[in-house]
């Protein structure tokens, strides 16, 4: 096993995530305490770039990010940047030699997505985007039930991600309320990871029809300033999408969800069965089985609440009966992808699906501002 150097690009809220994840996913699967480093860190300002580098415990820290690539000891690139700064430190990582791994939404359009793909693509490097909820327990059972066949036809699913986190019209203007710096509002904060997850259960979108709206749409520009100024990127989302073999669906994204904390929900509907999972319980699958009243025991149907438990491929701590938590989703994603540069394999999620994904928030941005149903086809 080639021990890994990994420079983070960015160190806010995520980028803790991030770090946190890299050192415990050491513990949860036995690995040589220089089986994957952590070299250096790189932030906007030497300041804070410092004081990250103690906090994670690194040599090197930085304000300019071009300083870790040149070095020969990081082999990965974590850009954990806010969103207009992802293609730019990409292609210049993919530049210098070093795989990536890249916070979502992969970018702020279909275009630069392209280009990181195009970057990527006929070279040994890997990319990856983290869309970690793939990683939660009861979605790798769900997709596993799927693939068994355990829904039959597919009729109906509906797919809601909902955080109370911009209700306060006081709330200030920040990077993720500018499309400049974001590219999108909710739909790109929350509703990529919603669109993914129907992409990894469901598989093709065919169109999509969407309405976004903005809320509040003027906000203080600092903190308990009385000036403001306008918002705009969306705060609520409702998508209808139709599926390449027909099949309907529905996805609700909101940052005003009043109550909701971090609540993704999936509910789908088959002919012979139906699943609900939501993040809210990582290790529980919610299941119903139309056959059930075939069984000795007929006339028992209703949803019936699975384990599921951290049953991840080579994990040694914690027991798999211990609950999920939000960070050990991160380090299975990162786990994977570490896997996939150790193994020589393809990584997943990767660039490519973060794309897929870039063209369906822009189909569900034209769609809203056309009023039509939009093809996937069109982006």
């Amino acid at each position: 096993m080639r021990p890994i150097g990994i420079a983070l690009i960015g160190y806010g809220g995520i980028g803790r995530v991030h770090a946190l994840a890299y050192r415990s996913l050491l513990f949860h699967y036995g690995l040589p305490a220089d089986a994957i480093r952590i070299v250096g860190v790189a932030t906007g300002h030497a300041e804070t770039a410092e004081r990250a580098a103690r906090e994670i415990g690194c040599e090197v820290w930085t304000d300019d990010y071009r300083t870790l690539l040149a070095r020969d000891d990081v082999h990965v690139v974590d850009i954990c940047t806010p969103n207009h700064a992802h293609e730019v430190a990409v292609l210049a990582a993919v530049g210098a030699g070093k795989h990536v791994y890249v916070e979502k939404p992969l970018a702020l359009d279909v275009a630069q997505a392209r280009r990181m793909v195009q970057a990527v693509s006929g070279t040994q490097l890997k990319g990856q985007v983290t869309f970690n909820f793939r990683f939660t327990p009861a979605v790798v059972r769900a997709r596993q039930l799927m693939t068994a066949g355990f829904t039959g036809r597919i009729f109906s699913f509906h797919t809601r991600y909902n955080r109370s986190s911009y209700i306060a019209p006081e709330k200030p203007l920040s990077w993720r309320l500018s499309r400049e710096a974001a590219g999108g509002g909710a739909l790109f904060d929350l509703g990529s990871h919603a669109l993914d997850l129907v992409h990894f259960l469901l598989g093709e979108v065919s169109e999509v029809n969407a309405t976004l709206e903005t809320l509040i749409p003027e906000r203080p520009t600092a903190p308990g300033s009385p000036v403001k100024a306008l918002v705009d990127v969306d705060d609520l989302d409702l998508l209808q999408l139709r599926m390449r073999d027909g099949t309907l669906g529905v996805v609700e994204v909101s940052r005003m969800g009043t109550g909701a904390t971090n609540d993704l929900q999936i509910e789908i509907f088959g002919e012979l069965g139906a699943l609900r999972l939501s993040s809210n319980e990582p290790d529980w699958l919610y299941l119903y089985d139309t056959r059930a009243s075939d069984r000795p025991l007929g006339g028992m149907r209703g949803f019936t609440r699975v384990e599921t438990g951290q049953r991840f491929d080579g994990q040694v701590m914690p027991d798999w009966t211990m609950p999920m938590n939000f960070i050990r989703s991160h380090a299975e994603s990162q786990y994977q992808f570490l896997k996939s540069i150790w193994e020589d394999r393809p990584p997943q999620p990767d660039l490519a699906d973060g794309l897929y994904v870039q063209r369906l928030m822009a189909a569900a941005e034209r769609s809203s501002a056309d009023r039509r149903w939009v093809k996937l086809n069109e982006v």
